[in-house]
């Protein structure tokens, strides 16, 4: 699966999310959909929002039936945890701490005049 995200579209995330579900069904791993959902949400969302370019975002489903999500952005910067953890009432900053947590593994890795922040999701 592959798309393309226009810069500040973040309505355009619920559709990534809607397709991401779709293909997850169709690929037979409805199970995978809510946490691929969960952090495919939040790398878009801060691509869209820290970057200030689009974002291209991949799904794929390895012969091993792991899930690949990687979403492309414009900017080299590398993304970095909060220092200090988001207030209790905040609506923000907990992106990367989620995918850290839920996913089985998840890097960023430097590819042309941009970066990739991928997660990997293993059938429970």
């Amino acid at each position: 699966m592959h798309l393309t995200v226009d810069p500040a579209d973040l309505p355009a995330v619920g559709s990534v999310r809607r397709r991401l579900r779709s293909a997850l069904n169709h690929w037979g791993v409805p199970e995978l959909s809510d946490t691929a959902e969960l952090l495919s949400s939040e790398l878009v969302t801060n691509a869209l929002l820290h970057t200030g370019e689009g974002a291209v975002f991949d799904a794929v489903l390895g012969s091993d039936l792991r899930l690949r999500i990687e979403v492309q952005d414009g900017t080299s910067r590398l993304p970095g945890r909060r220092r200090e953890p988001a207030a209790e009432t905040a609506t923000s900053g907990r992106g990367l701490l989620l995918v850290e947590a839920l996913a089985d593994s998840w890097g960023v890795q430097l590819r042309g005049d941009g970066k990739v922040t991928w997660f990997e999701l293993a059938l429970p």
